[in-house]
Order: structure tokens, then C-alpha cells, then sequence
């Protein structure tokens, strides 16, 4: 099954709102009209309504960092479903490695976060990958199989398509090393033949499986052309127009 590149900007906690309006509308023109790579920004929460104003009417799509589980309530500090849709926000990015390993989020909690958002509407970018003491002790496949497996408890097979799985290892992410190709390779693999025990080889087939950590145009297409690697969630380069533009051209 030929599955369709999806490259997403992860912007942090980065960018005033001037700033974040500039790089929205540089990449609106850059590769708004881009239409063979599915391609979506997620900048902080209260950049979310100006960059959602600003890409309007191209094909990049708005996302979330975060989401929480729940309708409304006494929750400080958090943000609904409900309120990501209210300003036009397609995805969201869930079990994010500084969520997890900065913030303290469990397995459990991110597979609550999921559920919400598949019952709201909203398509997850589902984030797994281990450490570096879990990479060099041979445990990656251990612990990115535990993430998916709990990440997608309850999620039905018709819901499972909707969900975009993002392999980032933690020990790539904004520290300049990425896992070559081949490693990457190996991970997304493993990840495609656990969807299939889980659901079914078609569905597994359908389900795309970003990479993230230190992607950069230098390494993008070498990472894009490996067979199970559908796209890339990308950070630092996501800042700048040109870089991330570079990214989309080497998919294309």
C-alpha cells in the first residue's frame, strides 16, 4: 500500500506570536499549495488561533502540542478537545518524549489523551521512543512495544486508522545525533508487525509511522525513503521556513 508522506512542524515552547505569524505566513507561501505530502504545524497554545488564521486556505493543517482528557472543569492550565476544534485544530500530538520524561506523563495517562481525542474528532500524532540507557542496554523494542500497546488500549480497529504513531528517540531529540536510517528503520518495523498482531496486516499497512529527532533537509530524504517511514515530526528545523520547506521538498 503506498501510504502518503505527512510532515509535521512541532514548534515548542518557541516563537512570540509576531514571530510565530511570520513563519506562518512564510511557509503558507513556501508550501501551501503542496498537495503529494500531508503537512500540519503545531505551535503553542496561544499562537494556535493566529497561525490557524493565517494558513487558512492552504494545505497545512493546525495541530496542538497537548490536549486533556476531560470536557471542562477544574482543570488550571489545561485545554479540551473540544476547545483545539473550536480553533480549527485537526491534530494533536500526544505522548510527546518531554511530556513524558519532562512533564512525568504515564503510559496510562497518554492512553486516556488518545481515546478523548479519537472521541472528539481530533487525529493523534502518537508519540513513542526510549532513552539512551534503554537504547544501549538493548530495550528499545521492549519499551516502544509497551508504549504502543498501552497507548492504543481501547482504541478500535476503525478508530486505529485515524492515529499517526511518531517514532522519535528520546536521545535524537534536539541533540543533533538522529538514528541512521537503518535503525529508524528497524523501530518503525517492529511497530507496523505489532499493529498487525493487533488489528489486521491491511490496517497496519494504512496506519502511518512518522520519525522524529534531528530531522534536517541533509537527512530527510534518506530517512523518508526507508519502506516503513511515512513522514517526520520534526522540531528545531520546524523554526525556520527554509529548513522546514527543505524537509517537504526532499518527500516530494
Amino acid at each position: 500500500m503506498s501510504r502518503k508522506l505527512f510532515i509535521a512542524g512541532n514548534w515548542k515552547m518557541n516563537l512570540s506570536r509576531s514571530e510565530a505569524g511570520e513563519l506562518a505566513r512564510a511557509l503558507a507561501a513556501k508550501i501551501g499549495h503542496v498537495e503529494a505530502v500531508d503537512l500540519a504545524v503545531c505551535p503553542t497554545m496561544v499562537q494556535l488561533a493566529t497561525v490557524g488564521e493565517l494558513i487558512q486556505g492552504t494545505q497545512i493543517a493546525l495541530g496542538a502540542q497537548n490536549m486533556f482528557y476531560e470536557d471542562n472543569g477544574a482543570f488550571t492550565g489545561e485545554t479540551s478537545a473540544a476547545m483545539l476544534r473550536d480553533v480549527g485544530c485537526r491534530y494533536v500530538i500526544l505522548g510527546h518524549s518531554e511530556r513524558r520524561h519532562v512533564i512525568g506523563e504515564t503510559d496510562e495517562l497518554i492512553n486516556r489523551k488518545v481515546l478523548k481525542a479519537m472521541s472528539e474528532g481530533l487525529e493523534p500524532i502518537f508519540c513513542v521512543g526510549e532513552l539512551l540507557e534503554q537504547r544501549e542496554s538493548g530495550e528499545t523494542m521492549e519499551v516502544v512495544r509497551r508504549q504502543v500497546e498501552v497507548g492504543l488500549e481501547g482504541v478500535s480497529a476503525g478508530d486505529a486508522a485515524r492515529v499517526t504513531i511518531a517514532y522519535e528517540p528520546v536521545w535524537a531529540i534536539g541533540t543533533g545525533h538522529t538514528a541512521t536510517p537503518q535503525q529508524a528503520q528497524e523501530v518503525h518495523a517492529m511497530i507496523r508487525e505489532l499493529l498487525a498482531g493487533r488489528y489486521d496486516a491491511e490496517l497496519a499497512d494504512a496506519i502511518r509511522i512518522q520519525y522524529g529527532g534531528s530531522v534536517k533537509p541533509s537527512n530527510a530524504a534518506e530517512l523518508l525513503n526507508q519502506p516503513d517511514i511515512d513522514g517526520a515530526l520534526v522540531g528545531g528545523a520546524s523554526l525556520k521556513a527554509d529548513d522546514f520547506t527543505g524537509i517537504v521538498q526532499a518527500g516530494l
